[in-house]
């Protein structure tokens, strides 16, 4: 029994070293064992489910700002080369989200905070950023790897297979998971206020829409257990990259 830790691990370094890959763009490599492609019947069906299942808003003049601010970001990304679509759903909540098919939704929350277009151009141009970045490739290539060790774990943990797992995963999901998840935030963060700024908008408006977004949390869960980077690191991030651009 003893003799499998071995054989998984080769195993996971066989797939480590066949799944890197030097992304241009992010300057950094990245373990990818799927593609986006791969992703795309997945993502397909996420959004037909959003769209069956949560209200999206008929109000054509926001489904028609979201649409023209998205396709100058997109063309400034130069992803204007495939279909993409854009839906409004009813949420108080500010948000938005991506999808690798080329899906982009937003609420009628975070149309109501934003204050400007430039504003939602930060917010269309993070999320493209994510799709630049091959992020949900990349997290579920992680995320698959990881369960494909937590799994080894488990079988040689034999009386103690449960407590193994349950602390593997916790291991796992603070030690590796959640700060990439910190780090790709950062970079479509990064790649955003690029594509905002070649589409004709303001850089200076990313921070302004953070700020916004800060004024709108109610407490908050601890940066080193969150998905997402705190309001603070994430504005002084943005802050010293627009500057260092020159864009102040």
């Amino acid at each position: 029994m003893h003799l499998r830790l071995p054989i998984l691990a080769a195993v996971a370094l066989t797939a480590l070293v066949g799944g890197c890959a030097y992304n241009d763009t992010l300057g950094r490599n990245q373990f990818l064992i799927v593609d986006d492609s791969s992703l795309t019947q997945q993502s397909e069906a996420a959004w037909a489910e959003a769209l069956r299942t949560q209200p999206t808003s008929s109000d054509a003049a926001a489904n028609a700002r979201i649409r023209r601010v998205g396709e100058r970001v997109v063309d400034a990304a130069s992803l204007g080369d495939r279909r993409w679509d854009y839906a409004v759903f009813v949420s108080k909540s500010p948000n938005a989200f991506v999808l690798p098919s080329g899906k982009i939704g937003v609420t009628t929350g975070l149309l109501a905070l934003v204050q400007n277009d430039d504003q939602l151009a930060a917010v269309l141009g993070h999320e493209v950023g994510h799709v630049v970045a091959r992020h949900a490739a990349e997290r579920y290539s992680t995320t698959a790897a990881t369960s494909i060790a937590l799994s080894g774990v488990q079988s040689v943990a034999g009386d103690y297979a449960q407590a193994a797992g349950a602390l593997g995963g916790l291991g796992a999901q603070f030690g590796v998971l959640l700060p990439f998840s910190r780090r790709d935030e950062l970079e479509a963060d990064r790649l955003g206020v690029d594509y905002m700024q070649r589409a004709g908008y303001k850089p200076s408006e990313a921070i302004a829409l953070w700020r916004l977004m800060q004024t709108q949390r109610q407490g908050g869960t601890p940066e080193f257990a969150s998905t997402h980077p705190s309001d603070e690191s994430r504005i002084a991030a943005l802050q010293q990259y627009i500057d260092s651009r020159g864009w102040a």
